[in-house]
């Protein structure tokens, strides 16, 4: 007997019907001789409508506000929970709804992202052993001192990952409007392919650059503890995408995949006096007031005396940003600034370009050759990243999936 954790977005419990169709997957595993606890979402656009409803009545101004604020946005997962349980009590298929509260899921006391800290595993596996399902409501959890937590968007997939972790689940299966994780976003790259096998490092990457499959922080979560996961489409029974080691994909390829992210703004300072300790005076503030910078390149003056410095951050935290350095700007002693939200980034990863060589100069070349401009660049062992102009990121998609030899074969009938 397996023990499978299965996860259900927001869009395959978005209706009743599809609720009933979930029950069919789990009866499945079920009727297989596996134990099985399910974690779901909010059915689709319930958590926006509560967040919509919170945004009507506060300002969220202070910590309290935030504690209540959870409370609202968490509600989607429990109404999920409870019918999804009824429909396989309904099948014949024994089952209890679980809250975060009641299991309990520990987390920190930051509201509307927190960490989990530990997951009590007692009361499921008492139930689990007298025959039922486990259907668990995710993205939620409660602190020491009982307050309701969210753990912030995509939160269920770490729910889920979590609960495989604490439960040490045989499989970690993903359910989603995707049937795996592909070379590039399909609906931009017609001839992009699905892939069987993706190493945790290389999914970490595509996640965090734009590739909206997984959440980052339970790919992280899943790689630190071993967690097989597979993705799997929701609503097309066919095989999916396993996360798995590197060291078990035997003929790594020179590139696995290309993301991509709009939600990117860059900020360039102009003219800062190039001394110790401007770098801390720019990004300081800017970590103070929770505003993530990414890429970051400085061109000092021929003179030495001073730099240029450009660095990006999300469209949405722009505004934030510029009223920051504006309010710095006497420690900074910038003469200009200048913002730009059309951009776009950029990223080609894979773990064989540790023993290939030539993946950046392969990368320039074809956007040289479609005439694209690159305004930053920045690498790391298995990625590169670089950012242009928003309008020309499809046609950088398509050319570079090209380029690396990822397009899918067309079969000719």
């Amino acid at each position: 007997m397996a023990l499978i954790v299965q996860k259900f977005g927001g869009t395959s419990v978005g209706d009743i019907e599809r609720i009933c169709n979930v029950a069919e997957k789990v009866k499945r595993e079920v009727d297989a001789g596996n134990q099985v606890i399910v974690t779901v979402s909010a059915m689709a656009g319930i958590t926006n409508q509560m967040v919509e409803y919170v945004e009507q009545v506060s300002s969220l101004e202070d910590a309290e506000a935030f504690a209540d604020y959870d409370v609202v946005v968490s509600s989607g997962e429990q109404v999920t929970s409870g019918l999804l349980a009824l429909r396989l009590r309904s099948l014949g298929i024994p089952a209890r709804a679980w809250l975060g509260w009641q299991i309990p899921f520990r987390t920190s006391r930051t509201h509307g992202k927190a960490r989990i800290e530990k997951i009590e595993t007692d009361a499921i596996r008492e139930s689990m052993a007298n025959g039922r399902v486990a259907v668990v409501a995710g993205f939620q959890g409660i602190t020491e001192d009982n307050r309701i937590t969210t753990l912030g968007r995509g939160g269920t997939d770490t729910s889920a990952v979590a609960l495989a972790a604490a439960f040490g689940a045989d499989r970690c299966d993903i359910y989603t409007d995707v049937d795996g994780v592909y070379t590039a976003d399909p609906r931009i790259v017609p001839r992009a392919r699905k892939l069987d096998l993706v190493a945790y490092e290389e999914m970490l990457e595509m996640a965090s650059l734009g590739a909206k499959v997984l959440q980052t922080r339970s790919v992280e979560m899943a790689m630190n503890h071993g967690v097989k996961v597979q993705v799997l489409s929701s609503f097309e029974d066919k095989p999916g995408t396993l996360l798995v080691r590197e060291d078990e994909i035997m003929e790594k390829e020179q590139i696995t995949g290309i993301a991509y992210s709009r939600d990117e703004a860059r900020i360039t300072l102009s003219d800062v006096a190039d001394k110790p300790g401007i770098s801390a005076a720019i990004f300081g503030p800017l970590a103070e007031a929770n505003i993530n910078v990414d890429m970051i390149v400085q061109n000092v003056t021929p003179d030495g005396k001073a730099t240029d410095v450009t660095f990006t951050v999300a469209r949405g935290d722009l505004e934030r940003a510029v009223k920051v350095l504006e309010d710095n700007r006497d420690s900074i002693t910038f003469q200009n600034m200048h913002t730009d939200d059309g951009v776009a980034k950029l990223s080609v990863i894979g773990v064989g370009m540790r023993s290939h060589a030539g993946v950046a100069q392969q990368m320039f070349a074809t956007l040289a050759e479609k005439n694209i401009n690159i305004i930053v660049i920045t690498t790391s062992e298995i990625k590169v990243s670089v950012l242009i102009d928003e309008e020309y990121i499809e046609l950088a998609l398509r050319a570079l999936h090209t380029a690396y030899g990822l397009d899918a074969v067309v079969e000719k009938g």
